[in-house]
């Protein structure tokens, strides 16, 4: 497959016949009903599940990636690369967009339904066994477990969950860890600062010798120091390629790196994408990958609803900025791009999030707001509900419906019509779209 600039896809694409309104639906209602168990922490229900799995999580090289803002695409850019390298690679991320095989990659294909089917299997019996009542991410994440180790994989790249310390990823023995950064986020079981957030993320070092980082917040650094081991070592890349650069090519959306007198078109777009690059560049260099490789590779790298180019007249642009720091990082790209009398933003945010400051933020970036909702989410809220966030009514219209939101800022004749606020909210836009 293709995506809007004509650059290939990284993962391929599951037909739409097989997506996930075509799995059983009774297989998926029964992996979903585990999320009435809650978010719980600790690792006790994960240990024995994958004991009566065999401990399939021990069988392959695992680099391990926590953090805030950054963790995809920092694993996007892994992922395609070390199979450029040509390594069997297996890549687990959460949340899906469009289909929960998203969730589950091995060597650039999601995983297919009738594999899901015969692996959730396997795991629920191994669940029976274990006679232990998991959480939903935990049943993915045995599941996920199984599925690699019977591939045969080289490498599987884990993003964490929510947190880090007792995510149920956190069971396995990782080559390297990166921490990409750390902000406010899920306080309610995080805890309330940075300090003790960055001290659950950073709760997936353990014994891992080669930690890699990006962010240079005291309190996180001070974190990631007292998790460590004695004989680990922390690499700061904010700090080892202090003079690395880049620029943003508006004409192809890429960024164009200097690092290491060397020059790389990295095919993802945006500031913040610098930061999650040279993450992925440091855990490359780790293991040794040939820079020609790495040229090539990151030239491939695609990740959905990360500035992605979904049409070009207009430029509809989609955007999973959907916290505080991820709005602030996204609007850095448009202000260096568009001017704000060319932009109509469409957006909803979910309940648990900052919505003044954010939409304080996306009326910086235009006078044309459409606030449409997400009503089939706990989280969501309706679109009226967000535009009372608005210091300046006139700046706002509600379409409760995303395709009449998108209607209407088709109508409004701009050059830009940028969608964000929530990967609900671009996942229900596809949906719906397509």
């Amino acid at each position: 497959m293709k995506n809007a600039l004509g650059k290939p896809e990284q993962i391929e694409q599951i037909e739409q016949t097989d997506k996930t309104k075509e799995l059983t639906e009774e297989l998926l209602e029964e992996l979903y009903s585990y999320s009435m168990h809650g978010i719980k922490l600790g690792l006790e229900n994960i240990k024995k599940i994958c004991i009566e799995l065999g401990n399939p999580q021990n069988n392959y090289r695992i680099i391990h990636i926590a953090g805030t803002n950054g963790k995809g695409s920092t694993t996007a850019t892994i992922d395609t690369v070390l199979r450029e390298a040509g390594y069997k690679v297996g890549r687990y991320i959460s949340p899906h967009i469009l289909a929960f095989n998203e969730r589950i990659s091995a060597n650039g294909k999601y995983i297919n339904n009738k594999d899901l089917a015969k692996y959730y299997d396997i795991t629920k019996k191994a669940i029976e066994r274990a006679q232990v009542k998991p959480t939903f991410f935990e049943v993915t994440t045995a599941l996920m477990f199984k599925y690699f180790s019977d591939l045969g994989l080289d490498f599987v790249i884990l993003e964490t969950g929510m947190g880090g310390r007792f995510d149920a990823t956190n069971i396995a023995k990782d080559e390297i860890c990166v921490v990409t950064n750390v902000s406010l986020e899920h306080t309610e079981y995080l805890g309330s600062t940075i300090y003790d957030i960055s001290k659950e993320k950073a709760g997936i070092i353990k014994d891992c010798k080669k930690i890699v980082i990006g962010d240079n917040n005291p309190d996180f650094i001070k974190a990631i120091e007292e998790n460590r081991s004695k004989d680990s070592f922390v690499i700061n890349v904010l700090e080892k390629y202090i003079n690395a650069s880049y620029s943003l090519d508006f004409e192809n959306f890429n960024l164009k790196i200097d690092i290491d007198d060397n020059e790389y078109n990295f095919s993802l777009f945006g500031d913040y994408q610098f930061k999650n690059f040279l993450c992925a560049y440091e855990v490359l260099k780790l293991l040794n990958i040939d820079e020609n490789i790495i040229k090539s590779g990151i030239s491939k790298v695609s990740w959905e609803c990360r500035f992605e180019i979904f049409n070009k007249n207009p430029l509809v642009i989609l955007d999973g900025a959907h916290n505080e720091a991820g709005i602030i990082e996204l609007a850095k790209i448009i202000k260096k791009g568009f001017s704000k009398d060319e932009i109509v933003i469409i957006t909803s945010i979910l309940k648990d999030k900052n919505i003044e400051k954010m939409i304080k933020i996306l009326e910086e970036l235009s006078d044309n707001i459409i606030f449409t909702s997400i009503p089939d989410n706990p989280r969501g809220q309706m679109g009226e509900d967000i535009a009372k966030f608005l210091s300046d009514k006139n700046k706002g219209k509600v379409e409760n419906d995303i395709i009449s939101a998108y209607e209407v800022a088709l109508k409004i004749n701009k050059r830009v019509i940028l969608i964000c606020g929530s990967f609900y909210l671009l996942s229900e836009f596809k949906e719906k779209y397509n």
